[in-house]
């Protein structure tokens, strides 16, 4: 166990480094620079900028003092938010991102996994072509729809939820039930497949020949190895998810993350887009991680090498 955490981690640092690399050389390969948009700017002006933020020195020597800086969680300072470093506004924006990517996993895995469970229970009956339906239209429908279905009907037509901003706890339920939809969708028909797969397995039928009862036999042995597919899938759904849906932040006008990112794609903060991806990197690192040390917890048989 020991041995190959040490290796994941130090495959995780090689991970890191690389995306940190490679967004670092794109963000400089991009024709055009920060200060472009900039109103009626003199070249002269635009070169103090450079030289303030230490753009005008070579590619190697900007790329070592970055990549030092990173070590240390210094992402350096928002080319468009001035006076303020990119740690602090990710740090200030994500538990907005968090909170509601948090509630959204919740809803997930507690609507996914028994929905999942009951269609591949009642299989072929009309419980199961419902959910199928219901599932494939999550999966199909992108969130941008459903958000804006969402704010017609509860916001407009019925006007009983908020459409805009946090400042109610009914402010969370369209853009929680917007981005929970897709992964409780895709939990479910996955959640269904590895279930099904399960009860064909020899021993659930030895198991009902030797008088298990069903429901027994259903959440004891079942249903902790049709799981597993789940984990995986859970790992980096997180990671997505608590960083914050970029669409449903921008629509709802959450104060979170997503909407920092697009505002530094538009107004090319290459600092704020680097410290976010490098970011959203380290996190999806440790939730495959963390999946990893879970597989083995709950099923003590699988081997960590």
């Amino acid at each position: 166990m020991a041995k190959y955490l040490i290796k994941r981690i130090i495959l995780a640092i090689v991970t890191i480094w690389a995306v940190a690399t490679i967004t670092f050389c794109l963000m400089n390969l991009v024709p055009g620079g920060p200060f472009l948009s900039e109103k009626a700017i003199s070249p002269a002006a635009t070169a103090a900028l450079e030289a303030k933020y230490g753009l005008d020195k070579p590619f190697g020597e900007r790329y070592l003092t970055y990549m030092t800086d990173a070590l240390h969680g210094d992402f350096g300072m928002s080319l468009k938010q001035r006076g303020f470093s990119v740690t602090d506004i990710i740090l200030t924006k994500f538990p907005v991102s968090a909170k509601i990517g948090g509630l959204a996993v919740l809803v997930a895995l507690a609507v996914g996994i028994p929905l999942g469970v009951i269609a591949a229970y009642k299989r072929g009956k009309f419980i199961d072509s419902l959910l199928s339906v219901l599932t494939t239209l999550g999966i199909a429908v992108p969130s941008f729809v459903l958000c804006t279905v969402l704010m017609y009907f509860f916001g407009v037509k019925l006007a009983i939820l908020p459409t805009l901003g946090l400042n109610s706890w009914q402010s969370y339920i369209m853009p929680v039930l917007a981005l929970a939809a897709y992964p409780t969708s895709y939990i479910t028909r996955l959640m269904r497949s590895s279930m099904l797969d399960v009860l064909g397995q020899d021993y659930m039928r030895t198991a009902k020949a030797k008088g298990v009862t069903q429901k027994k036999a259903l959440f004891k042995h079942a249903l902790r190895n049709a799981i597993l597919p789940v984990i995986t899938y859970v790992g980096p759904m997180v990671a997505y998810t608590l960083t914050g849906s970029f669409v449903v932040e921008k629509i709802f006008t959450i104060p979170g993350l997503g909407g920092e990112f697009i505002k530094a794609i538009n107004g090319r903060d290459y600092t704020m887009i680097m410290g976010t991806t490098i970011f959203l990197a380290v996190f999806m690192v440790i939730m495959l991680l963390v999946v990893d040390i879970i597989y083995k917890i709950v099923d003590p048989r699988i081997k960590l090498k």
